[in-house]
C-alpha cells in the first residue's frame, strides 16, 4: 500500500509576519512532501522558489479567476479558455499535477443538466491542451449547504458525469471530504468506486471546518486508509482552520492521523 502524499492549503496556516523559507522548512520536517498555493500575486515567483528550496512540490493551484462565475456561464468561456492556456503551461513548467477548476454558481433559468453541459463545452476547449502539456483539470465539489450557497457542482454524480462526458484522462475532480460529507456523506464508498476520476483531495473537519481530530464526525484515519488501498498515487491537501491548537499542532496532528 503506497503512503498518500500530503499537502496542505496556503494562505491557511501560516502565520503572519513568518518568513516563507522557515515555514516550508517547519513543514517539510513533519513529513509533508507538498504545497497548494491559491495565489498568484507578485510574491508567487518567490514563494515557489522558497517551496523548492524547503524541498517540496506544488500540489496544485487555481486554474482560472472567480469561484462564482465560472465554466457553466457560456460568456464566461473566452476568458476562462485564456486563464487555463496559461495556468497550464505555469503548471507544466513548475511540475504541477493539477489545476483548480470552478463551475459557478447556479445560473437562473439554467437546469443542472443545462450547466453540466455548459462546463463540458468550456472545459472541452482547453482538454487537448491539458492532455498535450500532462496537467489534470480538477474540477472542484463545494458544498452549497453552508459554505457556498449557490454552487453548482455540488454533488459528486454531478462532477463524476461531467468528467466521463469530457471524456480525458486529464479531467478529474477535486474531491473535497469536507463539503461532499455535508452534502452527501458516503465518503469513503464514493471514493472507493470512483477513484480514477479523483485528481486531487482536500479535508477539514465537520462541522466547523477545523482540525481532524475526534471533536468532528468525520473517520480520517479510515477515509485515508481507504484512500491508499486504490493506489492513489496524487496529493491529499489540508484545508482546514485550526481552531483548538496551534498550527503546528494542527499540521502535524493532520499529518499523522493521514499517514497511510
Amino acid at each position: 500500500m503506497a503512503k498518500i502524499k500530503q499537502s496542505f492549503c496556503l494562505p491557511c496556516f501560516k502565520p503572519a509576519g513568518m518568513e516563507a523559507g522557515d515555514f516550508f522548512r517547519t513543514v517539510a520536517d513533519m513529513g509533508y512532501s507538498a504545497v497548494e498555493i491559491w495565489s498568484r500575486d507578485e510574491s508567487f515567483g518567490e514563494l515557489i522558489e522558497a517551496v523548492r528550496s524547503a524541498g517540496l512540490r506544488l500540489a496544485s493551484m487555481a486554474g482560472h479567476q472567480t469561484l462564482e462565475d465560472g465554466l457553466n456561464k457560456m460568456s464566461n468561456h473566452d476568458r476562462i479558455e485564456s486563464e487555463l492556456v496559461e495556468s497550464i503551461d505555469l503548471a507544466a513548467q513548475n511540475n504541477v499535477p493539477g489545476l483548480i477548476c470552478f463551475s459557478g454558481n447556479r445560473n437562473e433559468g439554467q437546469s443542472d443538466e443545462e450547466g453540466l453541459s455548459t462546463c463540458v463545452e468550456g472545459l472541452k476547449r482547453v482538454i487537448s491542451y491539458a492532455e498535450e502539456k500532462r496537467v489534470n483539470l480538477n474540477m472542484e465539489l463545494l458544498n452549497s449547504k453552508v459554505d457556498h450557497p449557490g454552487y453548482q457542482c455540488d454533488s459528486s454524480e454531478w462532477g463524476f458525469r461531467l468528467c466521463r462526458r469530457v471524456d480525458s484522462p486529464r479531467m478529474k475532480l477535486l474531491y473535497d471530504i469536507y463539503h461532499m460529507q455535508i452534502m452527501e456523506g458516503d465518503i469513503i464508498r464514493t471514493i472507493k468506486e470512483n477513484i480514477e476520476h479523483i485528481g486531487h483531495f482536500h479535508t477539514a473537519g465537520n462541522p466547523g471546518r477545523n482540525e481532524l481530530d475526534d471533536s468532528q464526525e468525520l473517520n480520517y484515519r479510515g477515509i485515508c486508509r481507504a484512500i491508499a488501498g486504490t493506489g492513489y498515487d496524487l496529493y491529499l491537501a489540508h484545508e482546514f482552520r485550526p481552531a483548538s491548537k496551534n498550527w503546528e499542532e494542527a499540521l502535524q496532528e493532520a499529518f499523522d492521523i493521514c499517514n497511510y
